[in-house]
């Protein structure tokens, strides 16, 4: 019997390939926080026809506002740039799983799809630590899409925290 020996290559993954170029958006997004001593995290906010309709990027220490995460920002500024509250059929991409505080956001302004890179074991509420943005009792619950360029995203994190 002869056996060959393949060296797996991973294919195409139609699930998260459309959102790299994106995500590659938003870790550029993430590195216009470190100059100010904040967290490398950074969303962009694009709309049903994936058009660009904000970034952001966490500015805590910059503003000194608690509240001033990536996806808060981007939620905030692509609202005023609709001049709507209602995200309908918008999607956010982000570099790290959003916290319980930012999932919150993501479900009151109604995006259709939250994608992100790294898991927050620690903080994740977009099914690591919990699922909120999923949670069945709540009346909107966006698709989520996760490990998108995982690697790149965790290693900008982790290169912040050992930076310090």
């Amino acid at each position: 019997m002869i056996t060959e020996h393949h060296t797996h290559q991973p294919g195409p993954d139609p699930v998260r390939d459309p959102w790299r170029d994106s995500m590659r958006l938003a870790l550029q997004e993430a590195a216009l926080a470190v100059p100010a001593g904040d967290v490398p995290v950074g969303a962009v906010l694009l709309g049903p026809d994936l058009e660009l309709l904000a970034t952001g990027h966490n500015e805590r220490e910059a503003a000194g506002d608690p509240t001033a995460h990536a996806e808060v920002l981007a939620l905030r500024r692509a609202a005023a740039a609709l001049g709507e509250w209602r995200l309908t059929g918008c999607t956010l991409v982000v570099t790290l799983e959003p916290c319980v505080m930012c999932a919150g956001a993501l479900v009151q302004s109604r995006v259709a799809r939250v994608v992100y890179g790294a898991d927050d074991e620690k903080a994740g509420a977009a099914g690591s630590l919990w699922d909120l943005v999923r949670d069945r009792r709540l009346n909107h619950r966006p698709e989520v899409i996760r490990g998108v360029l995982a690697d790149e995203c965790a290693r900008q994190l982790t290169d912040f925290f050992r930076d310090l």
